[in-house]
């Protein structure tokens, strides 16, 4: 009897914890390229500066800490690569992804992960 209420707590909690870690933590990818409307990454000269707003699933409690990775660029090789990716305006039912490059460096495309949590 009592390893069954033992075992019974175990899977209530595991299951409990599963809840709340799904809730507390969202994902996903973003990309921007030349079909994004208004590129201008790989034009020009100087500072060039694009914004992907990412809408989460399903809205925080609290504010999230946002992490964020580059997976994959294409850049023009005669050129220095120059690139940097943040997440700005960060609220409980999504944010802003700034991606941002300078002088005469040229980017074709970019995308990468990002993920959201709560503490």
């Amino acid at each position: 009897m009592k390893k069954s209420a033992v075992l019974m707590f175990a899977v209530l909690f595991l299951g409990f914890a599963a809840l709340v870690s799904a809730q507390t933590v969202q994902s996903g990818t973003w990309a921007i390229t030349p079909a994004t409307p208004g590129f201008s990454l790989d034009k020009s000269t100087g500072e060039r500066t694009m914004t992907i707003d990412i809408d989460f699933n399903k809205p925080f409690d609290t504010k999230p800490n946002v992490v964020l990775s580059v997976t994959q660029i294409d850049a023009d090789k005669d050129f220095n690569q120059r690139y940097n990716v943040e997440a700005i305006s960060v609220s409980r039912d999504g944010f802003t992804l700034k991606i941002r490059t300078w002088a005469d460096s040229k980017v074709y495309s970019l995308s990468g992960f990002w993920m959201a949590h709560a503490d």
